[in-house]
């Protein structure tokens, strides 16, 4: 059996076991990228020779007894994230040759805990994309399909976790951008509750900046739900290393008879494929066959336009105050043309660039409401089934206008390019923890998943739902450019 393409867990067994060292384990990711990455475009910068005197540290440290908790697994980072001594771009021209004196908080605590940080993996420019190319690295290819995106922003990330050349990455999700690229690549990954992870250290905003939006957050890509949980568990926290830890909350459930979940797919505003439908319908009837109670009309007591609406604002006012003054301008202008109530993408673009303090007040007001709807709705059930993303992996478009792209959902129908928004945009807007978990895989032979919404805090009960859902599937399954080799 492939090493490369195991759980972290197992790779971490094998190595407490003695059967690897983290050198050998190290040398194996190694040979992987060689053969693998070409063809993907994946892993954008490289550092060997750091990487193995890390490995070298980590053998020696497992001999004397004072393994961490991520000893001697090797892994990548993404390129949006600071690493100490290893080029650190964003996807950005200008930072081409930017090499940061320290790690982001998170990569940090990675560090810390062992792991061996072999190289970057590529995004968009500033993250800010659906697919992950850029200026500086141009694209990144799907392992399903190279000529399809492996989603974005953590594209390279998640291409690097499904082909083995890393045991796990670390990602960040303010508009999906973990669990896009998970569903599209085949992958577990964990939208974290905001807040539960810091993201200092991370492009956006510009090196050097410390402040948080109140949207985005750090998480991990992984091959099982298990190593969701072990990460997870490493990262959590403030940013100083001796920080207070946080009490992660056990799961509500450990069995799927123990659950009650809604199932969210049939939504007018938010049409997805019917591979998307597909693989959310069965896992719920895999958890209902296990004994889970699942609910298709339960709903919390809000619209899905309401929050879409104020999150497509949130998130826009947030990324257009990292704009250009000349871009705003433009931008702010471009909103008299629409009504206040506009809901098409390039009109909640320009009116996101109006947002101004009282506006933004009145915003947190209405996703204040979106939260207490939310917390009322998980006192009766634990979890919330619904699609990732309207469609499964799709072909390369970097079309310059990006509102002019679109998503073909088959038989002649398409959705706007922005629509990636909406099924990401319930659990962001109030700051809840989301998992998502390949299911099933579309007759062309791409993967497609589920997420799974969890209460504020409740973290590791969307990942045990994930875990519940991967024993019923038979879990990660690797894509033939890695079972030919």
């Amino acid at each position: 059996m492939d090493l490369l393409t195991q759980s972290a867990r197992a790779q971490l067994a094998a190595l407490e076991a003695g059967a690897t060292s983290a050198v050998e384990l190290l040398d194996l990711t190694l040979a992987r990228i060689a053969a693998v990455n070409p063809a993907l475009n994946a892993v954008v910068a490289l550092d060997a020779a750091a990487a193995r005197a890390a490995a070298q540290a980590s053998d020696a440290r497992r001999r004397a007894g004072t393994a961490g908790a991520l000893e001697g697994l090797p892994i990548t980072v993404k390129d949006a994230y600071s690493t100490q001594g290893l080029v650190s771009t964003g996807g950005a021209p200008a930072y081409r040759d930017r090499i940061p004196e320290a790690d982001a908080a998170a990569v940090a605590r990675l560090r810390s805990a062992g792991a061996v940080i072999v190289g970057k993996t590529n995004v968009p420019l500033f993250s800010g994309d659906f697919q992950s190319f850029n200026a500086v690295y141009g694209a990144t290819n799907n392992p399903w399909d190279v000529s399809r995106t492996p989603g974005g922003s953590s594209g390279g990330a998640a291409a690097a976790v499904a082909t083995g050349m890393a045991s796990f990455e670390l990602g960040s999700d303010i508009g999906g951008s973990i669990r896009w690229p998970a569903h599209a690549c085949g992958l577990y990954g964990l939208k974290t509750t905001w807040g539960l992870v810091s993201l200092r250290g991370h492009v956006p905003p510009p090196p050097g900046v410390d402040a948080e939006n109140d949207l985005g957050v750090a998480g991990p890509l992984a091959r099982s739900a298990a190593d969701l949980d072990l990460i997870l568990a490493v990262i959590a926290g403030p940013p100083a290393l001796d920080g207070v830890k946080p009490q992660l909350a056990p799961p509500r459930a450990s069995e799927p008879k123990e659950l009650r979940l809604a199932l969210w797919l049939d939504e007018p505003m938010a049409p997805v494929s019917r591979a998307v439908a597909d693989a959310v319908s069965e896992a719920a009837r895999l958890l209902a066959g296990a004994g889970a109670t699942v609910e298709a009309t339960a709903r919390p007591a809000f619209a899905f336009a309401e929050a879409f609406e104020v999150y497509a604002l949130m998130n826009h006012a947030i990324t257009v105050a990292g704009l250009p003054e000349k871009v705003r301008e433009r931008l702010a202008a471009d909103a008299a043309a629409y009504a206040p109530g506009d809901l098409a993408h390039k009109a909640l673009q320009a009116r996101g660039a109006l947002v101004g303090a009282a506006e933004w007040a009145a915003l947190r007001a209405r996703r204040d409401a979106l939260k207490r709807a939310w917390e009322a709705f998980f006192d009766t059930y634990d979890a919330v089934l619904m699609p990732p993303a309207p469609v499964a992996a799709i072909h390369h478009d970097h079309g310059r206008d990006i509102h002019g792209r679109s998503l073909d959902l088959g038989d002649g129908a398409t959705l706007p390019y922005f629509d990636f928004l909406k099924w990401s945009s319930l659990a962001t807007v109030a700051q809840l923890p989301a998992a998502v978990a390949p299911v099933l895989h579309s007759p062309g032979g791409l993967p497609a998943g589920v997420q799974i919404v969890a209460a504020e805090g409740a973290d590791r009960t969307a990942v045990a739902v994930a875990g519940m859902l991967e024993s019923l599937t038979g879990g990660f399954v690797p894509p033939p450019l890695v079972t030919r080799l």
